[in-house]
């Protein structure tokens, strides 16, 4: 037995990867083993052949952006004439939209804005929450929130969190996680923080008792050991999340993807589906106490979402009525319900749609279809 076949077989047996262990899975280019574990894993937590997707729109309220991350392609800088902040009328109106057409998520998320000032966050959620009580505000990226700390006269970050949760804000999103190791961060995104600024965002979020997701983007030339790294720190946070029964269940979903250098200013070449997969399974095999993994389908397209079901992921993600971000580095991919439910039947599966919270809301039969696709100006 290789040394591959022995970290896979531990694992199966409860067996908790370490460095080493990661390591070497991430050298090693035995992608279907992996893949096989982390689907028997994956099926150890969700046994039925069910596959979740939520209905959300992601709505960027603004592109102005001060830390300048190398790899992004939406940002602009404070003073562009290129640079915009939505009016609270037209957010409003991407809402009701997302109501009409079944949904229950907004992802609202945008640049560091430092023109903003804290009360236009609070008042902001306010406003939504009062015309749309029930939708889910998932919105707000650690770096965002960091920016309303500074804005806010650098008050204490659990009062700003706590602020924002009292305001209308229920999750967060995990984005700017980017590889959790400062050399790398120190590389493409100076001035967005530490991993330990990002991390520290989350663990607060969880001890109010706010839900989050973790992410991973690679791609950017970090080494195995800082993959490996960034696994075992979400794992850590999570641990304790769950060891001091915080009032939240820590991070509800981990998704990783892949850098996309297109129009931004690192040219690097593009990872391939092949080892998005294999972060993929990877990631479901190591993180043994996070139950969600969601399928990357908005970078790597609705076949590679297809095969990363059975890579570990039991979630499509969001159907993403719009998205602004990942399409400014030249990567469109867009999926509407019809064609969610008929990529999750052609993987095997029968499609649910979900909450945030992953509790399940519909589950599409084999012969359910949907009254609505989406047709909507971004």
């Amino acid at each position: 037995m290789n040394q591959v076949d022995r970290i896979l077989e531990g694992a199966l047996q409860g067996n908790r990867l370490q460095m080493e262990d990661i390591v070497a899975l991430f050298e090693s280019d035995e992608i279907e083993k992996m893949g096989h574990t982390a689907n028997l894993l994956m099926q150890r937590k969700h046994p039925e052949p069910i596959t979740t997707f939520v209905v959300g729109r992601n709505v960027n309220y603004t592109n102005i952006c001060d830390v300048y991350c190398r790899f992004c392609a939406f940002y602009r800088a404070p003073g562009s004439k290129e640079g915009y902040v939505l009016s609270d009328d037209l957010i409003f109106q991407k809402i009701q939209e997302t109501i009409d057409v079944g949904g229950t998520e907004i992802l609202m998320q945008g640049g560091t804005n430092p023109d903003l000032p804290f009360s236009y966050y609070l008042d902001l959620l306010r406003a939504i929450k009062v015309r749309f009580p029930q939708i889910t505000m998932h919105s707000f990226s650690p770096a965002e929130i960091r920016k309303m700390q500074v804005v806010a006269g650098n008050i204490p970050l659990e009062d700003v969190v706590r602020q924002l949760h009292e305001a209308g804000l229920d999750s967060l999103p995990g984005g700017g996680a980017e590889i959790l190791d400062d050399r790398t961060r120190q590389k493409i995104s100076r001035l967005k923080g530490t991993w330990r600024d990002w991390m520290d965002v989350m663990t607060t979020a969880h001890k109010i008792g706010m839900n989050t997701t973790a992410t991973m983007v690679i791609g950017f030339g970090e080494s195995m050991e800082e993959r490996a790294l960034h696994l075992l720190r979400v794992r850590e946070a999570q641990d304790e999340c769950i060891g001091n029964g915080y009032p939240s269940t820590g991070f509800l979903a981990f998704i990783p993807w892949t850098f996309q250098p297109e129009n931004t200013n690192m040219k690097r070449v593009k990872a391939t589906p092949e080892e998005y997969l294999k972060t993929l399974a990877i990631s479901r095999i190591a993180l043994d106490n996070i139950s969600n993994f969601q399928s990357s389908w908005v970078t790597m397209g609705p076949e590679i979402g297809k095969l990363s079901l059975s890579y570990g992921c039991n979630d499509f993600g969001s159907t993403m009525i719009e998205e602004n971000v990942v399409s400014a580095a030249g990567t469109t991919h867009k999926v509407n319900i019809s064609s969610t439910l008929q990529i999750i039947r052609e993987a095997g599966k029968i499609p649910a749609q979900r909450d945030t919270k992953y509790r399940t809301l519909k589950v599409y039969h084999e012969n359910d279809t949907v009254a609505h696709d989406f047709v909507m100006q971004n």
